[in-house]
C-alpha cells in the first residue's frame, strides 16, 4: 500500500507497551503494523462509549488502537488504551461479540489491574530476572503461550508462575466486571459466549487436549472452557440474553469486516466471498476495495459511485473514492471527495490529512495554505499520528516557514524511533524560531525525549 494516510493504511508506527517500559526502566520500542481508519475507529468507538460510561470512564479518554495480526486477540495498556487484533475484528460475527470483548477489556482498565502488574513487575528480584519475565508477558501478549516456558527456569519459574496466577485472577474479574456492564447497559453477555466458543474451537484446532492441560499453568487467559462456564450462567439468568444487536449496528458491524477483509486479504479472496450476485452494501463496499486493488480502477469507481448514489453522506465512501482516484494519478479529481468526507466529518483527522496530502501533491499556493491548515487541525485532533507531521514537514518547508518545518521533522523522526534525526531536527528549529515562543520551547521537550529515548535504548542494550 501507498505510505500516505486515507482511507485505510497499514503503517509502521512505535507502539510502547507503556506498563513494561514503565516497570523495567527502558524505551525499548517494538515496531507493530498498526492501522489507522476512521470508519472502523468511529464503529469501534461506538461500540465502546456506552460500556466505558457504565463504567465510570471518559470515553474520550480510552484511545483504541488496531494491530494487523492473524491471532485474534485484545488487551490494554496503561493509558486506558485498548488494543484490538484485525483477526479479532473480522473473526466477531456480530456486534454483540465484539462489544462482549470491548467490555472485558474495560474491566481490566476499571479494575485498575495494569496499575498493580506494574507494583509486581518491580519487585522482581533483579534486572535478568526481569528481563525473563518481561519477555514471558510479552510472549503472552502476544499469543505465544509457550512463550513463558522458554524464558524461565529455576527460581525464575516461581516469579514467572505468581505474575501469571496474578493475571489468571485479573481475567476472572473482567469476565465478571464485563457481564454487570452490559447488564448496566441492557446489553447481552451472549456475544461475549459466543466469541469465546470460537476462541476455545480455535485452540482445539492446534493444541492437544493433554497439551491444553499442561499449558493451563502458563498462560494469561484462564481457558476458554473455564470462563465459558461463568458466562453461559450468566446468560442464563440475564433478563438481556434474547435481545438482538440493533440494525444499524449490524449494517456497521457488516461494512468493518468487509473492509478489513477487502483490504488485507487478496482481491481475489475477496471476490470470491463478496459474490457479483450480492447486492449487499457491505459486498458492494468489499468489491469496490478489491478492484481497485486488483487494478480494475474503471470497475472500482463505478461500485464506489453507486454506494456514494444511494448514500451521498456517507464520507467513508467518499474518502474511498478520493483515495482511489489519488493513487492512481488523478489527483487533481481527488480534491472534490476529499473536500465533501471532510465537510461531513470535519473533526476526523485521518481524512483531513488524506485531503493534504493531495493538496500538497498538486504544489499549488493556494492549495499549500489549504493542507497547512488541515494538518494544524488534524494535528489538534490526534498529535500521534506520524505520517501528518511529515507531510507538515513538506508543507511547511514549501510555504517557507523552515523553523515550523524543522520542528515538524523533529516530531516525525521522534515518533518513528530516529531519535538522532529527531535531536539534530529539533536543534535546527531552535536555532531558527523565536526564543522562547510556543515552538522553540517544544523543540526543547522534543530534544529532551530524543535523549532520554536514546539513552534508555542503550542502556537496555547493555543489559541484555
Amino acid at each position: 500500500m501507498a505510505q500516505h494516510i486515507s482511507t485505510f493504511r497499514v503503517i509502521f508506527a512505535t507502539a510502547i507497551t507503556t506498563f513494561l517500559i514503565s516497570a523495567s526502566g527502558t524505551a525499548d520500542a517494538q515496531r507493530q503494523s498498526q492501522i489507522f481508519d476512521t470508519e472502523i475507529e468511529n464503529t469501534i468507538r461506538l461500540y465502546a462509549t456506552p460500556v466505558l460510561r457504565a463504567a465510570g470512564l471518559e470515553p474520550n479518554a480510552v484511545r483504541v488502537h488496531i494491530v494487523r495480526s492473524n491471532a485474534p486477540n485484545a488487551f490494554v495498556a496503561k493509558g486506558q488504551r485498548i488494543f484490538l487484533t484485525t483477526e479479532l475484528l473480522t473473526a466477531s460475527e456480530s456486534p454483540g461479540q465484539l462489544i462482549g470483548v470491548l467490555a472485558h477489556e474495560t474491566g481490566h482498565i476499571a479494575g485498575g489491574h495494569l496499575a498493580r502488574l506494574d507494583i509486581m513487575l518491580r519487585d522482581a528480584q533483579s534486572p535478568a530476572l526481569l528481563s525473563n519475565v518481561l519477555g514471558a508477558v510479552i510472549g503472552v501478549l502476544a499469543g505465544d503461550a509457550g512463550a513463558a516456558a522458554a524464558v524461565a527456569s529455576g527460581g525464575q519459574m516461581a516469579v514467572i508462575r505468581n505474575l501469571l496466577s496474578f493475571t489468571r485472577t485479573q481475567e476472572r474479574s473482567a469476565d465478571r466486571a464485563a457481564v454487570v456492564l452490559l447488564e448496566r447497559t441492557r446489553q447481552s453477555s451472549k456475544g461475549l459466549l459466543e466469541f469465546l466458543e470460537y476462541l476455545d474451537s480455535q485452540q482445539a484446532l492446534i493444541i492437544s487436549r493433554r497439551r491444553q492441560q499442561e499449558l493451563s499453568y502458563d498462560v494469561t487467559h484462564p481457558l476458554t472452557r473455564e470462563r465459558m462456564a461463568y458466562i453461559r450462567d450468566q446468560v442464563g439468568r440475564s433478563r438481556h440474553s434474547a435481545r438482538p444487536s440493533p440494525a444499524p449496528l449490524i449494517r456497521l458491524h457488516d461494512r468493518m469486516r468487509a473492509k478489513l477483509k477487502a483490504f488485507l486479504n487478496h482481491p481475489g479472496r475477496t471476490l470470491r466471498e463478496y459474490r457479483e450476485d450480492d447486492r449487499g452494501e457491505a459486498a458492494r463496499y468489499a468489491r469496490a476495495i478489491a478492484y481497485y486493488r486488483g487494478g480494475e480502477i474503471g470497475r472500482a469507481i463505478a461500485i464506489i459511485d453507486g454506494l456514494i448514489g444511494d448514500s451521498p453522506d456517507d464520507p467513508y465512501f467518499l474518502e474511498l473514492k478520493g483515495q482511489i482516484l489519488f493513487e492512481n494519478g488523478r489527483i487533481a479529481e481527488s480534491i472534490a471527495p476529499y473536500e465533501a468526507a471532510v465537510r461531513l466529518l470535519p473533526r476526523a483527522p485521518l481524512l483531513r490529512i488524506g485531503l493534504a496530502h493531495a493538496q500538497i501533491e498538486l504544489n499549488e499556493t493556494e492549495l499549500l495554505d489549504a493542507a497547512v491548515v488541515n494538518l494544524e487541525e488534524a494535528l489538534r485532533g490526534d498529535r500521534m499520528l506520524p505520517f501528518a507531521w511529515r507531510l507538515a514537514a513538506t508543507a511547511y518547508g514549501r510555504k517557507g516557514r523552515l523553523g515550523r518545518s524543522s520542528l515538524a521533522s523533529a516530531e516525525y523522526n521522534l515518533m518513528v524511533g530516529r531519535f538522532g534525526d529527531a535531536l539534530r531536527m529539533a536543534d535546527r528549529a531552535r536555532r531558527i524560531l523565536k526564543r522562547g515562543a510556543p515552538g522553540w520551547l517544544r523543540a526543547g521537550d522534543v530534544i529532551n525525549a530524543a535523549k532520554a529515548a536514546q539513552a534508555a535504548k542503550a542502556g537496555a542494550e547493555a543489559r541484555r
